[in-house]
C-alpha cells in the first residue's frame, strides 16, 4: 500500500502536465495578439471648406464721437465659383444734431475662390481650445482701441462661432507678437478691406461739412435681415444692437434754421438770411443776434455794430449781411436787425 506521501507525489506529478497546457494555451494567446498586425482606425472626416460664412466686426477707438463701427460681412460663392462679398457699415449717432445714425452697403466680387479668400485656412478646423488660448492672452492688459470679431460658418451641417479679439497692439505696433489665429483673421479681414475699400480706418474723426439727410442704401436681403436682429447676436460687447441703430438712422434730422425776425424802420431791397457755420452747428450754438447797420450811397452796409448774440454766430452774420443792399431813402441812416439761429435738436446746449 502507497504511503501518504507517495499519494501527494502522484497527484502532484498529474497536476504539472495540465498546468503547463493551461499556460501553453495561454502564452499562444498572447503570441497571437503580439504577432497580429495592428488594425487601422477610421479616420474622422474633415469638415469641406465652407462656401460662405458671415463676420462681424466691431471696430473701437478711444477718440470720438463715434467711438465704434459695427460691421457685418456676407461672403458666399458664385455660380462661376468666384466669391461675392457683402458689407454693412452701421455707424451710431456721433452728435444727434449733426452727426444721425447711419447704414451704408458695398458691394464687390472677386474671380478667386471662397478659399482664395480664406487664405487656405479652414475656419472649420481651427482647435477650440486655440482659440480659448488666444482670447486669454490678455485679460488684464489696458486696450484702447481694436476690434472685436465673430465669424459665422456651417461646418459639417452645424453652425460654428469663430470669436477673435484684436488688440490695439495688433493693430498699430511694429512687433505685436499677435498668435496665429488672430494674425490670420486680420489677414482675412484685409483681404476683404481691399475688396470693398476701408470703411472705419480711412474716415476722419469729426467733420464740420454741411448737414446732408442721411442717403437711403440699396434694397438688399442683408438689409432685412439686420433690421430684424439677425446679426445682433454677433455684437454682443458692443454699446448699441445693429438692429437698433438701423432704426434711428431712418429718423430724418432736423435741419438746423436762421430766420430775420426784425429790420426797421428800412427793409433791403435784397437780402438772404445767414448760413449757419458748421462751427457754431459743431458747438450746437444758437440763439438772437442783434444789431445796427448803416447804409452807405450805393446801398450796400457802411458799417455793423452787434448789440448781442454769440460771437460765433456774430461772424456770420457779419458775413451774410456784407451782401444786403438797401433802397434809396434808407441811405446814410441806421438800421435795426435781429435774426434768430435755432439748431432745432432737442438736445442743444444753449
Amino acid at each position: 500500500m502507497p504511503s501518504w506521501w507517495d499519494t501527494i507525489q502522484d497527484a502532484v506529478g498529474r497536476e504539472r502536465p495540465r498546468r503547463r497546457l493551461q499556460a501553453g494555451v495561454l502564452l499562444g494567446v498572447a503570441s497571437l495578439f503580439v504577432a497580429a498586425p495592428a488594425q487601422p482606425q477610421a479616420r474622422k472626416a474633415q469638415p469641406s471648406l465652407p462656401e460662405q460664412f458671415v463676420i462681424g466686426r466691431r471696430t473701437f477707438f478711444d477718440i470720438g464721437p463715434p467711438f465704434e463701427f459695427y460691421e457685418i460681412f456676407s461672403v458666399h460663392r458664385t455660380a462661376n465659383n468666384g466669391t461675392s462679398v457683402e458689407r454693412i457699415l452701421v455707424t451710431p449717432p456721433g452728435d444727434v444734431c449733426t452727426q444721425p445714425a447711419s447704414v451704408e452697403v458695398a458691394v464687390a466680387s472677386s474671380a478667386g475662390s471662397v478659399g482664395d479668400l480664406l487664405g487656405g485656412m479652414n475656419p472649420c478646423t481651427i482647435p477650440e481650445k486655440d482659440l480659448r488660448r488666444e482670447l486669454k492672452r490678455c485679460k488684464r492688459c489696458l486696450t484702447f482701441s481694436g476690434a472685436d470679431v465673430v465669424m459665422r460658418v456651417g461646418c459639417g451641417g452645424e453652425d460654428r462661432r469663430i470669436r477673435m479679439d484684436i488688440l490695439d497692439r495688433d493693430m498699430f505696433d511694429p512687433h505685436p507678437v499677435t498668435p496665429e489665429h488672430t494674425s490670420w483673421t486680420m489677414a482675412l479681414l484685409n483681404r476683404l478691406d481691399k475688396l470693398l475699400g476701408s470703411a472705419v480706418m480711412d474716415r476722419p474723426v469729426f467733420t464740420l461739412s454741411e448737414i446732408a439727410p442721411p442717403g437711403k442704401p440699396a434694397p438688399s436681403p442683408l438689409l432685412k435681415d439686420l433690421e430684424n436682429g439677425k446679426f445682433d447676436g454677433l455684437f454682443d460687447r458692443g454699446s448699441y444692437r445693429p438692429s437698433e441703430l438701423f432704426r434711428q438712422a431712418q429718423i430724418p434730422l432736423a435741419k438746423p434754421t436762421v430766420e430775420v425776425t426784425s429790420i426797421s424802420p428800412f427793409r433791403p431791397s435784397i437780402y438772404e438770411a445767414p448760413q449757419y457755420s458748421p462751427l457754431a452747428r459743431a458747438a450746437h450754438v444758437e440763439g438772437q443776434v442783434t444789431l445796427t447797420l448803416m447804409v452807405k450811397s450805393d446801398g450796400h452796409i457802411a458799417s455793423t455794430s452787434f448789440l448781442s448774440g454769440n460771437p460765433i454766430l456774430q461772424s456770420a452774420v457779419a458775413a451774410g449781411v456784407a451782401q444786403w443792399t438797401f433802397p434809396a431813402e434808407a441811405v446814410g441812416q441806421e438800421v435795426n436787425v435781429a435774426i434768430a439761429f435755432k439748431m432745432n435738436c432737442q438736445s442743444s446746449r444753449r
